[in-house]
């Protein structure tokens, strides 16, 4: 076992989608694939086999929705997966823009009748950014959906990607027969007897008269037709372009029944990238660099209420990590050493006895971490592109229970210091202000502060139109700034300076008249 093997083994990559596009029911798929799990939590399943695996969150699983980014490793065919199951729905975000800062690549699920839906269309502006190389799969072929000709088409024009597809549905809805392999020109039939998925049979070519054994003669001649078009149409599937991030293979496939979900997770661990190199204030930080590094791009309070845990969610980035390591904690310049570091499986997880580039390992604290936050094996490394977003809405919260209001207090913080929200506490009065992305993150707030902590709340409308952190190269001008703004003024949970504005007209005008002044809408955390 090198460092070499072991990164060139491993696919880091994130599920993004549209709420309700397939996506939960693909991660549970592919971890099935991967036999890491031996019942997928099938929508039609009953009881607890109904709980999707990557949903252990109470309010999600009363909900059915992902609310909250989970983490699952798993091998298959000599891979190493870590695979991050990102919230669809766009009120939560956040948490998925900073997952994508964790991962390698990204798989991009589309429902086959609903095509490209704008949260889809967000996500992958997020990880153009990034250059990221992301695969599609197009969902739901068990379904009547569009013409796949149309789709493609769609994410050519709408998502400027040259696209190539690896695999060609054979019917749709209740003629969907199976797909055929563009690659490998093999043959995958869907059997509707049976859960298990067949290998295939092996064509030469699609004029192979095996196929008019397999198929109805319609679909053998639509099939041939469509794979001369695709050919003639479709630019070769081409590696490096995928991996720069201008062209996406594409999988057709029916999640729900198992169908192309083997040849998607194929597919990642052939052409997905392993390991990157990343971006730190100092320099590029390479994965084969034998001294470990890394950074936190996620805290979780109360994975397990019962314990009061927070485990900060950690992407190793260079060199082998050993359980018991002393790392440098470069925010605070003290070292940590990491007694119980723990890998993934969703709601399941394992001690760590080691890692490697490219795997996500929970590190349990009580604070001391935070999202942004660099550990190494001693040098002084800050990591780049983990983004804070200024909330969009803004409401107070108190306690049912007045006696409470100093325990709320220190809930707040922890679900602050966890990114799942802002949380200001002004200059002036005692109330606490709490700022989302997403209206539906209020709802889940309150849920998870009375169910974890213990605390009924209530959360208010405030006249505030929004809030922005502010910066200043001169000290004293951004001391000025806040003293002349007194009642504006709040901090948030690490203590920054932030103003709160009434509307957008006093914003425009606090930018008017303090020009020395930055008003962040985003902030980059490296520490």
């Amino acid at each position: 076992m090198t460092l070499e093997s072991e990164i060139a083994r491993r696919r880091t990559f994130a599920i993004i989608s549209h709420p309700d596009a397939g996506k939960t029911t693909l991660t549970e798929k592919l971890l099935l694939f991967g036999g890491a799990i031996q019942l997928a939590g099938a929508v039609k399943a009953r009881g607890d086999a109904r709980r999707a695996h990557s949903d252990w969150m109470k309010v999600e699983r009363e909900r059915g929705i992902s609310v909250t980014a989970s983490v699952m490793s798993f091998g298959y065919d000599g891979h190493m997966f870590n695979l991050l199951d990102t919230p669809g729905h766009e009120d939560f975000s956040e948490d998925t823009y900073r997952t994508l800062t964790a991962v390698d690549s990204a798989v991009m699920v589309i429902d086959a009748a609903k095509g490209i839906e704008a949260q889809t269309r967000k996500l992958f502006e997020v990880c153009r950014l990034r250059d990221m190389p992301i695969a599609t799969f197009v969902n739901k072929l068990d379904r009547e959906g569009r013409d796949p000709f149309d789709l493609i088409d769609e994410i050519e024009q709408g998502l400027a990607l040259d696209v190539s597809p690896v695999t060609w549905p054979i019917g749709m809805g209740r003629n969907f027969l199976g797909v055929y392999d563009l690659r490998r020109d093999r043959l995958l039939l869907v059997d509707r007897k049976s859960d298990k998925v067949a290998d295939g049979e092996v064509c030469q070519g699609v004029d192979d008269p095996k196929i008019d054994r397999l198929l109805p003669a319609d679909a053998a001649a639509k099939l041939r037709e469509d794979v001369e078009m695709v050919r003639e149409l479709c630019p070769q599937f081409d590696l490096q372009a995928y991996r720069e991030g201008t062209m996406t293979p594409v999988f057709f496939g029916s999640a729900i029944n198992n169908f192309g979900v083997r040849e998607l997770l194929a597919g990642i661990g052939e052409l997905a990238p392993p390991p990157r190199v990343q971006a730190s204030v100092e320099r590029k930080v390479t994965p084969d660099e034998p001294r470990a590094s890394g950074f936190v791009f996620k805290i979780q309070a109360n994975m397990d209420p019962k314990h009061r845990d927070r485990i900060a969610f950690f992407r190793l980035c260079s060199g082998r990590f050993r359980r018991g390591m002393k790392m440098l904690h470069v925010r605070t310049g003290k070292t940590m050493t990491i007694h119980n570091p723990v890998l993934f499986l969703a709601r399941d997880r394992e001690l760590a006895e080691e890692a490697w580039p490219g795997d996500i390992i929970g590190i349990p604290n009580h604070g001391s971490l935070r999202i942004g936050d660099s550990l190494t094996e001693g040098e002084s490394l800050r990591f780049t592109g983990i983004p804070s977003f200024a909330p969009e809405h803004l409401q107070t919260v108190r306690p049912e229970d007045p006696m409470k209001a100093k325990h709320l207090g220190r809930a707040l913080e922890q679900l602050a210091e966890e990114g799942a929200a802002r949380v200001f506490k002004p200059v002036v009065g005692s109330e606490w202000i709490v700022g989302v992305v997403g209206v539906l993150q209020f709802d889940v707030l309150a849920d998870r502060i009375r169910t974890e902590y213990e605390i009924p709340v209530r959360f208010e409308p405030t006249s505030l139109h929004t809030a922005r952190w502010v910066e200043a190269e001169d000290p004293r001008l951004l001391k000025k700034f806040i003293d002349a703004n007194t009642a504006n003024m709040a901090e948030d949970h690490s203590g920054a300076p932030v103003f709160l504005a009434r509307n957008a007209w006093r914003l425009d005008k606090a930018q008017e008249d303090w020009p020395g002044v930055r008003f962040l809408k985003t902030k980059e955390q490296a520490w």
